[in-house]
């Protein structure tokens, strides 16, 4: 994965709530386990905006209910800071569901995306309607 440029705050950590913020079916996701985490034994999986992560649908079309699919988080209540000194949070914890290949399976972004989502997966950038 690209590095970002913010020091993102790890704001969630497995069995998380995330809000879907695609049309891709999903509602509500629930997070497994994150992607290249490295931890000491015992110590629960953290993640923050612009991470990969395997999650279980809650809430959504009965077609992609109770299914495990990779999301990147966009958005997350817990401030984090960027280079430049400002902090940045949100009102809500939110993801997009990807493929293998790291790209939406919506076609749709619903509400803000953060910039450090963006730089690391770009793909997202194209159906994003508000870039923070």
């Amino acid at each position: 994965m690209k590095a970002i440029s913010a020091n993102v705050t790890k704001g969630l950590q497995t069995k998380s709530k995330l809000k879907c913020a695609d049309n891709s079916g999903a509602k509500i996701l629930e997070i497994i386990s994150v992607r290249g985490f490295k931890g000491r034994w015992r110590r629960r999986p953290t993640t923050g905006v612009a991470d990969l992560v395997n999650c279980k649908v809650l809430v959504g079309v009965e077609k992609v209910r109770h299914e495990v699919h990779k999301a990147v988080i966009i958005r997350q209540v817990k401030e984090y800071r960027r280079a430049d000194g400002v902090r940045i949070s949100f009102e809500d914890n939110a993801a997009v569901v990807v493929n293998e290949k790291f790209e939406p399976i919506g076609n749709i972004v619903k509400g803000p995306v953060a910039k450090e989502a963006i730089e690391r997966f770009p793909t997202l950038g194209k159906i994003a309607s508000i870039v923070i």
